[in-house]
């Protein structure tokens, strides 16, 4: 059986929130850890293209994600992942652009939290070594070497903590020993000594104290100034601070640096300990541990530190990301070495107030710098990366396009009527307009808008016409929404997508109350206009700043930027539809676009039913259709709205077919309370003419099968197509191929997805082909959809691994 060609369009995905999920390598490739993949980008790829390659082999969350050091022979790069699932897994990265996962290694009883590798360049001889904290309260040494993974060594913590954070380092640049940090759900940072680097056995030394939080983050450096080759290690922590700790080789100690005695450096703080010295020995070599400096200047929870050796100045350079929605760039004062500040980027919290306290999820979980320092990238809440990159000339870092995508199941995919957009929704809450950006030659796809931001999460999605949506969630009833002017006119600027509606007739933008799910309309003013405060005296005369938003944060030449996606891409709400009893399933809208079709989660027959509303006046249409006794699953309108297609988890499918007179009312066609022997998770209409009934559905019994209309026999099962999984999803492309036959793509629940030619005169298939392996999912395809009115063959795909994909199918010529 051959496979399918296909290329790679779009890949959208979130990345998980951790500390340790996402790496850096030298060759500018970043890898984190996206539900239970490993996605690849290159973020400082002229092209923008986002993230290229989606790796699937974990069976859970992805929390830790490290590049193995290369040496001087190596032309692959080595990556280490470990996650919920207890794994640890090697992938080898060629230098082809394929990734494959070399070994499966499961040493630990729980989840692995953090992976540490020795900074620097590998010598060829030697074997890698890297250390692995996870959530049975240990921390296990393993060896790399040709090719394989061995363990070394299994440290218990005492007294019993859970890893969050590990670092290795060698003690010195020239040395032979190795030194392992360890912290975690204590406020303490243990520090373990091997006195070989090729066969290392650690043992705990000593444990500096000094934090008042659990420790999230340990990062090691060495000082290349003149008079200092010292290692240096910091610590952050959710008690809002960073330290520094000097190793220092010798008996005598290193000159105390001028803020090591400054009591603004918080060695006055209640619970800071002396400077007191720790002493360390590798082998014949003595080290001593001196606290260096304290770091103050987040509100919030620290989750991460990153060190910088800048190569020319020979400047460290600290990243810290908090929290407080910030991330930080620390270096020492050349003249009294008091750390401070040079550098503080984030963003506006949209959340007044709300912080780790509260119970809020907020502000950065990591940061990374590029290899050669000119940019960083940070991890937000919502699963975006935010990139910036230093330009020398003005010597400001500047804001850079990132990446975004669901960080949950994605429920539900919709294209516009005509196709120019694809509309996302998902169980994160988060409605999201994906589209493709002409710039220049390339054309290349983003996230342009996230229309809906919820307080559910949201189940199902259709369009209404090209520039209005509806979307269905956990409470019961849906919502509409209208597109404003800011996202019309950046399509339109971006992607050359012309409205349907008069522009100058929309709502400029929409914002989201403090208390309220419902967005509303709101005006964009000048940038040198005053927004007036609340004045008492005067009766709600005032403007309010809230309900305003400055033109220029509309009128930009690329696509939004995560802050911008996240507070001026809303599109408000104009409608309410009501009726169900229970979360909404599934909903679908006629191709005119005057019905919408509903359902939602039922065990009787009375909630079963189905509910139209018509556009017009959003009204609903009764009386309601019944047919079903157990929740509907998908609705589907036919080419021509003569039929509604629903069904169910009872095994059954419903036709209705629309009355000849009033185009508001359907009426039962007919029913098979046997469709399959199992639920039917998905349903899609053959584009065919003539009056010609055709649809397959798709059922848990591992079985796609395929439905004609004959004037005689009424509507009869005419093929069967069997399957190795449970069939979540089909599609048909909505037109015929050059050669006259039907195209139906079909997705399983372990994440494969295959492309069916079937014959139209006597529907048999033709042909069959999966798409290989490195273009499935990790979990269950929950939806497919083939793009209308275009002339290429472009399938989304929607995935319970949180992914988005945009595939172009060049498949064979039949």
């Amino acid at each position: 059986m051959n496979e399918v060609e296909v290329g790679i369009e779009y890949l959208s995905v979130g990345a998980n929130r951790h500390t340790a999920v996402a790496d850096w390598n030298e060759d500018g490739l970043v890898a984190f850890g996206a539900d239970s993949n490993i996605a690849l980008w290159q973020p400082n790829d002229a092209a923008v293209k986002g993230v290229s390659h989606l790796l699937a082999g974990h069976s859970d969350t992805v929390k830790a994600v490290k590049f193995l050091p290369k040496s001087s022979s190596d032309s692959e790069s080595y990556l280490v992942s470990g996650g919920d699932d207890q794994t640890l897994k090697i992938w080898k990265w060629g230098a082809t652009g394929s990734a494959t996962c070399v070994q499966s290694v499961k040493g630990h009883a729980g989840a692995i939290n953090c992976i540490a590798t020795v900074h620097g360049r590998q010598e060829p001889t030697e074997p890698t070594v890297f250390a692995t904290g996870a959530a049975d309260a240990s921390i296990k040494i393993w060896a790399f070497e040709g090719g394989k993974v061995k363990l070394l060594q299994t440290v218990k913590t005492t007294p019993k903590f859970f890893p969050l954070c590990v670092a290795l380092s060698h003690l010195h640049e020239a040395g032979d020993g190795l030194v392992l940090a360890a912290a975690g759900t204590k406020t303490f940072v243990q520090i373990f000594v091997a006195s070989s680097s090729t066969n290392p056995t650690f043992e705990v030394q000593t444990t500096l104290s000094g934090h008042e939080g659990w420790v999230r983050s340990l990062d090691f450096a060495f000082e290349s100034s003149a008079t200092s080759k010292d290692l240096v290690l910091a610590s952050a922590s959710q008690d809002k601070y960073v330290r520094l700790w000097r190793f220092h080789q010798g008996q005598e100690l290193p000159p105390a640096t001028a803020g090591a005695n400054d009591p603004t450096m918080g060695l006055s703080l209640p619970g800071t300990p002396s400077n007191k010295a720790h002493r360390l020995k590798a082998g014949d070599l003595d080290f001593s541990i001196t606290f260096e400096a304290l770091l103050l200047g987040h509100d919030d929870w620290i989750y991460s530190a990153k060190w910088f050796s800048d190569p020319v100045s020979g400047k460290l350079l600290l990243l810290s990301t908090s929290a407080d929605n910030t991330l930080a760039m620390w270096e020492a004062d050349p003249s009294s070495g008091i750390w401070v500040t040079t550098i503080r980027l984030g963003e506006i919290s949209r959340e007044k107030g709300a912080t780790t306290a509260t119970g809020s999820t907020g502000g950065f979980w990591t940061g990374l710098w590029s290899p050669d320092g000119s940019s960083v990238i940070c991890l937000g809440r919502t699963g975006s990366w935010r990139r910036w990159y230093h330009n020398k000339e003005r010597d400001q870092w500047m804001p850079e396009i990132g990446i975004s995508g669901h960080t949950r199941s994605v429920t539900g995919i919709a294209w516009s009527k005509n196709g120019d957009y694809l509309l996302s929704t998902s169980s994160d809450q988060t409605t999201r307009l994906h589209a493709p950006w002409n710039a220049g030659e390339r054309k290349t796809w983003h996230e342009m808008a996230r229309p809906q931001i919820h307080g559910y999460d949201l189940n199902c999605i259709d369009a209404i016409g090209s520039s209005q949506f509806v979307s269905g969630a956990d409470e019961k009833l849906m919502r509409v929404f209208n597109e404003p002017k800011a996202v019309a006119k950046l399509l339109n600027r971006l992607c050359d997508i012309r409205a349907t509606s008069q522009i100058d007739d929309l709502p400029d933008a929409a914002n989201m109350p403090v208390l309220g799910l419902s967005n509303k309309a709101i005006e964009a003013v000048d940038d040198d206009m005053e927004i007036e405060t609340a004045n008492p005296d005067q009766d709600r005369v005032a403007l309010d700043p809230g309900s305003m938003v400055r033109k220029s944060v509309l009128e930009i030449d690329h696509p939004p930027l995560e802050d911008s996606l996240s507070r001026h891409t809303l599109w408000p709400e104009v409608e309410k539809l009501y009726g169900h009893g229970y979360e909404l399933s599934c909903l679908a809208v006629s191709h005119d676009g005057k019905l919408v079709a509903s359902a939602c989660k039922a065990s009787s027959l009375n909630h079963a039913v189905i509910r139209v509303f018509e556009t017009e006046r959003w009204t609903e249409v009764r009386p309601p259709l019944a047919a079903h006794t157990l929740t509907v699953t998908r609705l589907r309108f036919s080419p021509d709205d003569k039929y509604l297609l629903s069904v169910g988890r009872d095994r059954q499918w419903a036709i209705f077919e629309r009355d000849g007179e009033d185009l508001t009312q359907y009426k039962t066609l007919q029913t098979n309370p046997k469709g399959h022997s199992r639920m039917i998770l998905d349903a899609t209409w053959a584009p065919l003419t003539d009056d010609a009934l055709v649809f397959a559905t798709a059922g848990r019994d591992k079985s796609i099968k395929i439905w004609k209309m004959s004037a005689d026999a009424g509507i009869a099962c005419i093929t069967t197509i069997p399957a190795t999984h449970p069939v979540t999803a089909v599609d048909f492309l909505p037109r015929l191929t050059e050669q006259g036959t039907l195209v139906l793509a079909a997705g399983s629940e372990i994440g494969k997805v295959s492309i069916h030619i079937i014959n139209t005169t006597d529907l048999s298939v033709v042909s069959s082909a999966p798409l290989c392996p490195e273009f499935c999912l990790a979990k269950a395809v929950l939806q497919l959809s083939w793009r209308p009115h275009a002339t290429e063959r472009t399938l989304a795909i929607a995935g319970d691994d949180a992914s988005l994909r945009i595939y172009s199918y060049s498949g064979p010529s039949i």
